[in-house]
């Protein structure tokens, strides 16, 4: 394998996680809701996915279970927000809070223990293929999944009845209810939709990226993540090339640590998240932009007429 192509696999790599938890909030987000526990999800889909494989000794149950712990987050953070009508931003900086001290606790005694990786999938003579082969036809399921999540997330949104309900929805949840659209339903559904990538985006990192289990491994992963969403303007396709920029500003950042490039490794380690500040002070300068596909509705409560 040639230093081109090892490079390309690491970025696809790095670039997964984002992807995942970034296309589920995008659905979220669409449905009006403001979720910022993606972290915290994250955090319980790495442990429970790892413990799970680890205790098993089956990575595919890990990563299952690792979906449904995200979930499970998630409904909590909806009952909180849509049923109890809690605000959504402290609420999710809560989640993540949450996410963060149980996560510790719960993977206190997984800590230096062998993981379990969810392997590659080889198909015969497409993984052969110089350069591109490895890249699109030897990778992971879970990078095979993200890729299905972009292609389905943007077919839904943009091409389904069910789609355009969710998109009305964010836009006015009140015409929307007026319409006889269930909003508290759609948006529970949308909200277990994004913590159940979220889960499965931790599960990646513990079961792909890094076969282990870390006190808290996501690194920030999940605050990034939510930058995407409005980097591509609430768009699946923009979050796919998102994704992939920051993936390959992560992994640029290894890789000149490596070459022994003359600059502090605290600063080269902050590189994934100063690009997403700059990013973002871009964005918010330009208030069209900014403006452009944001859900009216988004963090504002909902209550149903009596």
């Amino acid at each position: 394998m040639d230093m081109t192509q090892a490079i390309m696999l690491t970025i696809a790599t790095a670039a997964t996680p984002l992807l995942i938890a970034a296309i589920g909030e995008l659905v979220v987000e669409r449905s009006g809701v403001l979720n910022l526990g993606v972290e915290g999800m994250m955090l319980m889909g790495a442990v429970t996915g790892f413990g799970i494989a680890h205790l098993t000794g089956n990575a595919w149950l890990g990563m299952i279970a690792a979906i449904f712990a995200g979930a499970a987050c998630a409904l909590l953070f909806g009952f909180l927000t849509l049923t109890l009508v809690t605000n959504q931003v402290a609420t999710g900086l809560a989640l993540t809070i949450l996410g963060l001290g149980a996560s510790a606790v719960i993977g206190e005694g997984f800590v230096g223990l062998p993981g379990v990786r969810l392997g590659a999938i080889y198909i015969p003579y497409l993984s052969d293929i110089p350069l591109i082969g490895k890249l699109l036809f030897g990778q992971d399921p879970i990078f095979y999944i993200a890729l299905l999540l972009v292609i389905g997330v943007s077919w839904f949104l943009f091409r389904s009845r069910a789609g355009l309900k969710l998109r009305s929805i964010g836009d006015n949840h009140g015409s929307a209810h007026a319409l006889g659209i269930n909003v508290v339903r759609t948006r529970y559904l949308a909200v277990m939709f994004g913590g159940a990538c979220a889960g499965l985006a931790g599960a990646q990192l513990s079961l792909v990226y890094v076969p282990q289990w870390v006190e808290n491994m996501t690194a920030g992963r999940g605050w990034i993540a939510l930058a995407l969403v409005v980097f591509a303007s609430w768009r699946p396709w923009r979050v796919l090339i998102g994704a992939y920029l920051f993936g390959a500003v992560t992994i640029g950042q290894l890789h000149a640590q490596a070459f022994g490039i003359g600059l502090p490794p605290q600063l080269l380690s902050a590189l994934p998240y100063l690009a997403t500040i700059i990013v973002l002070v871009i964005i918010s300068r330009n208030r069209r932009l900014t403006m452009m596909n944001t859900p009216a509705s988004l963090g504002k409560p909902f209550v149903p007429d009596r």
